[in-house]
């Protein structure tokens, strides 16, 4: 059993992990939205102005993103311009880590009972596969095959690659343009 004095320092980890993994996946998001067909054509759908949160409960670190329109996803930090359309809540922060650090599918953690959805259930699958693509592209495969439930047969590497390399480039831009604002 650990300790109970390094119990307090894991914990803060895991939260500082998640943090830096939901300020990563909400600009990866934006920039999957930018540049993937696939993913543009899934979020068309949803309806504009429609808003999206990950958290960990009860007010935990989130992340929190908007259809813009025409399948554009905008990252809006952890704090909504308004009520949020659809919420996916991990019930605690061990849990997050579990999917955020891609030891546990996304489908597996709401199996066990380790999340909660607040809002349409077919929204909410929509973006869990808009968060699957996503892993498909920015991790490499034995990591994406051990985090989504299907890694996509389809998927060559040269297309991986280049889709990876676009999505990191507008990350890393959308994260230089934050620090110097």
């Amino acid at each position: 059993m650990l300790s109970k004095r390094l119990q307090p320092m894991i914990f803060q980890a895991r939260r500082a992990y998640v943090e830096l993994m939901f300020q990563v996946m909400g600009r990866a998001l934006q920039a999957i939205s930018e540049v993937d067909d696939i993913t543009r054509n899934e979020t068309r759908t949803l309806p504009v102005g429609f808003l999206f949160e990950m958290q960990v409960m009860p007010n935990g670190p989130k992340l929190i993103v908007e259809h813009t329109g025409d399948g554009c996803l905008y990252f809006h930090g952890d704090s909504a311009p308004r009520p949020v359309d659809l919420s996916i809540q991990f019930k605690h922060i061990a849990h997050a880590f579990l999917v955020l650090s891609f030891q546990e599918k996304t489908s597996v953690a709401f199996a066990n009972d380790r999340m909660l959805v607040d809002g349409d259930v077919s929204l909410a699958v929509r973006m869990t596969r808009v968060l699957n693509r996503l892993e498909t592209f920015i991790l490499p495969k034995l990591v994406a095959q051990r985090a989504v439930k299907e890694y996509p047969a389809d998927l060559h590497l040269p297309n991986k690659l280049m889709n990876a390399a676009r999505i990191y480039l507008k990350v890393a831009t959308n994260l230089v343009e934050t620090a110097r604002a």
